[in-house]
């Protein structure tokens, strides 16, 4: 791990329980989750880091949107659907 280097920052109330809150439900201490927004803000991180992964999902989706509607009709309803997911449950 790089060298820490001690910052002593204000932040507001409604700040500082977000952090509170967000540090406990993700089991992350406030300091990491302050230097990942700083990270984010400085290095430009982006969420999802894999865009080639996107990208390629994104041609996906507009090859089966060329193809246009399925032919023929479907054979079931939702309610089909519903009805075999709490059926096979038991």
């Amino acid at each position: 791990m790089a060298r820490m280097i001690r910052k002593q920052i204000y932040i507001d109330e409604e700040q500082e329980k977000i952090l509170k809150n967000k540090s406990k439900r993700l089991h992350k201490t406030e300091a990491e989750l302050v230097r990942e927004g700083i990270n984010f803000i400085l290095k430009g991180q982006r969420i999802y880091k894999d865009v080639t992964a996107w990208e390629r999902e994104k041609r996906f989706i507009q090859s089966l949107i060329q193809k246009g509607p399925a032919k023929g009709r479907r054979r079931w309803t939702r309610e089909d659907i519903y009805d075999r997911k709490v059926s096979n449950r038991y």
